[in-house]
């Protein structure tokens, strides 16, 4: 059985604690371990500032979020109606190099890939659309 929770949030730094509760208590609810709650939560932050900071470019804008529960997995979505912008397709950092070595930006992305289990970017009409699956109970 599928399960569907959604919200829209402002795209704001303000609305980050609300976005995070929002996620943690879903996990909660679907019996979470701790190590997941943690690493899907750290995951979203990540996803929710990139959209709160740069789809709007200054302007007002809104990111729903929204999570689909299976027995096992959760995945979760985030939608804007920003600039289009594909976060997957910039190339992974060097992260043998030193911080100064090191060109700025993508290494939250890089985080979010090899936190998460998956993770899709789609294009849809006037909509971004980033999807991540993570498994939450084995």
């Amino acid at each position: 059985m599928q399960e569907l929770m959604e919200r829209t949030f402002d795209a704001k730094d303000e609305q980050l604690h609300e976005v995070i509760s929002f996620i943690e208590e879903g996990l909660e609810q679907h019996d979470a371990g701790m190590k997941e709650i943690m690493a899907v939560t750290v995951a979203v932050e990540e996803m929710f500032v990139n959209v709160a900071h740069y789809a709007y470019e200054g302007e007002e804008g809104y990111c729903t979020v929204s999570m689909r529960f299976t027995d096992n997995d959760v995945e979760i979505t985030l939608k804007d109606k920003g600039i289009p912008f594909d976060p997957l397709a910039k190339e992974d950092p060097d992260i043998n190099l030193s911080a100064e070595e090191r060109a700025i930006g993508g290494l939250g992305i890089y985080m979010v890939k090899n936190t998460m289990d998956d993770c899709s970017y789609v294009r849809d009409g006037d909509e971004n659309i980033f999807t991540m699956k993570k498994t939450i109970r084995k």
